[in-house]
């Protein structure tokens, strides 16, 4: 059985450990796949969850990251669904901050040069990995279901694209529950110059995303970056929504009841083409693996299909 920890039960390890920081760490398929992963690699195998509650006090996340820097063997961690509360309340620690890391205010990769502490955000690199992959000549209109954490770094990347003169997409359309989301993205594209042609729209419930879907042309990247799906039952769409023709449905989950892909999956015949969050998952461990272990990872090819074997498997 996996080695969980909570913040209070925090203990010198006895052997190098890598610590994957959660909620509910234990019942994670990863506890079981890193170790293989590790095998393969050729890196120390030892996985500890460290399970902290939501919003915990800021103290609570001083404590772990804290310890984390303190123990001879703790090699460093993947933090999970705490990343903001974890990067405001524990910055000062951190020895360095990652580029990514202070533009979108959150830390998803704890890990050690020395006695350096440094602290470092991927979700920019591992949604772009995936996006990249998907997304073809990137030059498809995109509409993002839901402006949380992962919807911001999927635009960070877009727009690093976007200066390095890759193409991007012509047109881009975020969609969310609550307006205050919805302005710190506009506040966070303004302050990086943000120059894709955006739009926020509000949509309070499902029906308001089937109508701004119906404004997409064929060929369309749309985004389930809800947790609708996995964290909780449903999908931003209605039953009644209607995906342009050709239009790539990416769901950025891969596990659990994942009704935005089904709706996806009856619309097959009109060439819309559902994408889970198989490969995000592991470019979001692997990107972090590889930093913490200081190592080289491919993000492609065989060695990467090898690594997709053993977590299938």
């Amino acid at each position: 059985m996996a080695e969980v920890l909570t913040p209070d039960t925090l203990r010198p390890q006895p052997e190098p450990t890598f610590f994957f920081v959660g909620v509910t760490t234990g019942s994670s398929s990863i506890m079981e796949v890193f170790p293989k992963w590790a095998d393969h690699l050729g890196i120390p195998r030892r996985i500890v969850g460290i399970d902290v509650p939501l919003d915990s006090p800021p103290e609570v996340y001083r404590r772990v990251v804290e310890y984390l820097r303190d123990d001879p063997f703790a090699l460093g961690a993947l933090v999970t669904t705490h990343k903001l509360n974890l990067f405001k309340a524990s910055r000062d620690l951190f020895d360095e901050i990652g580029e990514s890391a202070a533009q979108l205010d959150e830390i998803s990769s704890i890990s050690k040069r020395g006695d350096r502490l440094l602290g470092h955000a991927m979700d920019d690199v591992t949604s772009g990995l995936a996006y990249d992959a998907i997304a073809g000549d990137g030059t498809a209109e995109l509409l993002l279901l839901g402006a949380g954490g992962s919807s911001l770094a999927l635009t960070l990347h877009l727009h690093r694209r976007q200066q390095s003169g890759a193409p991007v997409p012509s047109r881009l359309v975020v969609t969310n529950r609550r307006a205050g989301r919805l302005d710190e993205m506009r506040e966070f594209h303004a302050r990086i110059g943000f120059g894709i042609p955006t739009d926020y729209a509000l949509a309070p419930e499902p029906i308001f995303n089937d109508a701004v879907l119906a404004q997409f042309a064929p060929g369309a990247v749309v985004v389930n970056a809800t947790g609708l799906g996995k964290d909780r039952p449903g999908s931003p769409l209605t039953d009644a929504a209607r995906f342009p023709a050709g239009a790539i449905a990416w769901d950025f989950n891969y596990r659990g009841d994942l009704v935005f892909l089904d709706q996806a999956a009856r619309q097959a015949d009109r060439g819309v083409t559902s994408v889970d969050g198989w490969f995000y998952f592991l470019h979001g461990w692997t990107r972090v693996m590889a930093q913490v272990f200081d190592i080289h990872i491919p993000t492609s090819g065989a060695a990467f299909d090898a690594l997709s074997r053993i977590a299938r498997s």
